[in-house]
């Protein structure tokens, strides 16, 4: 068992990296004699649900797969079940399952009686190496992903790899460009252990996924405790690639393209948009490109059907959180490992990158 110490101001926690059995013992501790509440989704539950709450003893509400389970109907009717079994607010609510679900048990854990504790057993290899940690918590509104939602710092994420060995290939794929992120960011070391060791990680080699989580788990631990509420631009640079993901996945509608597909192909703009601008070489914007490519994720707009699409990719993008002032701000690149937050990027010259990035 590895154990990843998340330093979050007064909301610290741990990450648990091993067997869910370690932490169902925990979670009950955690629970101080309440009855946990298990929210997953119908597929998670069928493989891993039944063993897990007739461990914690814990009342199982299932919500909807996918981007699906982010709207309002789902957090009223997953509040209302808080409700209706009376939980208190030293209850763990208990989320197993991808980032969808991790985002809305806890968002309605932050808001039932002011705040209830969040357990994440993430079961998708995107919500182990990152969506369960940092305490960001959200559902879509408006067409717009992830624009509602609340910080609220779990109490324990417990990282089980076996829960990968279900997972389809294209959530790999997905799962995967998040952890080449942390290479990109400020790790040219780990990026090139990527290229040498993805194809290994896709194909389900145990120690090497076990290798990729712990790393990414612990760079977004060391990133957050430095920006807790995301408020100073070094949390930003976690969104690398975000601004044109979240552009993607609206104008494709929210739900038709998975969230780690539109993170490697915005990673892949980044580079691209840095290398124009001269902050950072082409060869390493092609670097990038051919390792995502290789692994099976788009590196074109042309991949998801958005050629030529920049004005509308734009409008999106202008309606990012880090945006202000009236300036769209991106995390661009100064080479691989060499992120950085510009906050001024010319919307002009944006618009007439994508229409050319087809």
């Amino acid at each position: 068992m590895t154990v990843i110490r998340v330093d979050a101001r007064a909301r610290g926690y741990e990450v648990m990296v091993g067997p869910i059995e370690a932490g169902i013992e925990r979670i009950l501790d955690l629970a101080q004699g309440t009855t946990p509440v298990l929210v997953s989704e119908p597929r998670v539950f069928a493989l891993h649900g039944t063993s897990v709450a007739e461990a914690l003893g814990a009342q199982p509400i299932l919500v909807a797969e996918g981007e699906a389970a982010k709207d309002w109907d789902s957090l009223h009717s997953l509040l209302a079940n808080f409700a209706r079994l009376n939980i208190s607010r030293t209850t763990p609510i208990v989320a197993l399952g991808g980032g969808s679900v991790g985002d809305l048990a806890g968002l309605a854990a932050s808001l039932f009686k002011r705040g209830c504790p969040v357990v994440h057993l993430p079961t998708t290899l995107l919500s182990q190496a990152d969506s369960a940690i940092g305490g960001k918590t959200a559902i879509d509104a408006f067409g717009e992903k992830n624009l509602v939602g609340t910080f609220h710092q779990p109490t324990l994420v417990v990282v089980d790899p076996a829960f990968l060995d279900t997972l389809d290939e294209r959530q790999m794929r997905s799962g995967y460009a998040e952890i080449v992120k942390y290479g990109l960011i400020d790790d040219p070391a780990f990026f090139a252990w990527c290229e040498a060791n993805g194809r290994g990680v896709l194909a389900g080699h145990r120690d090497l996924r076990e290798q990729a989580v712990t790393t990414a788990i612990r760079a977004k631990a060391r990133i957050v405790a430095q920006d807790v509420e995301d408020r100073s631009g070094k949390r930003a640079l976690l969104n690398l690639g975000h601004s044109f993901a979240h552009a993607i996945e609206s104008e494709c509608g929210l739900g038709s393209v998975l969230h780690g597909e539109a993170v490697a192909l915005g990673m892949v703009l980044a580079f691209r948009l840095s290398s124009e601008l001269k902050h950072c070489t082409a060869a390493d914007a092609d670097r990038v490109a051919k390792h995502l490519g290789d692994s099976g994720l788009p590196v074109r707009l042309a991949d998801i059907g958005l050629p030529n699409r920049g004005g509308p990719l734009v409008e999106w993008i202008r309606r990012d959180k880090k945006n202000a002032d009236g300036k769209v701000a991106l995390v661009l690149a100064h080479g691989i490992g060499r992120a950085f937050l510009d906050r001024s990027v010319d919307v002009r010259q944006l618009t007439a990158f994508l229409d050319r990035a087809a």
